[in-house]
């Protein structure tokens, strides 16, 4: 019987390490590779842009899907009730006739402690 025990210890130190991973997941790195991190004014905003749509958070928590439409030049994204347009990290978000021009970067995973 010590074999299926030390077996057995050996599978729940695995899955505890598993558990205590260190650093970002897979999926969080594809996820941050997609995504911007925007300030305007006093105001942060979090975009994801993903199949044909810009995934918003506003600062207030709630979240908002905006969906590519043709441009001209750089990007457009709009529902109707909002609109993003700009080229490379320079964006305007336009909401009930305000535009809120939002200075990006690429968004940085925050470390886990």
């Amino acid at each position: 019987m010590p074999t299926c025990r030390s077996t057995l210890s050996l599978l729940v130190a695995a899955a505890l390490c598993a558990a205590c991973q260190q650093g970002p997941t897979k999926e969080e790195l594809e996820a941050a590779k997609n995504t911007v991190e925007c300030t305007g004014g006093d105001e942060r905003i979090i975009i994801r842009f993903e199949d044909a749509e810009a995934r918003i958070l506003m600062p207030d928590g709630t979240r908002t899907i905006l969906y590519q439409v043709p441009s001209g030049s750089g990007i457009r994204y709009l529902n109707g009730l909002m609109e993003l347009r700009g080229k490379g990290m320079e964006l305007d978000l336009t909401r009930e006739q305000n535009v809120l021009r939002l200075k990006c970067k690429p968004y940085e995973i925050p470390k886990k402690e």
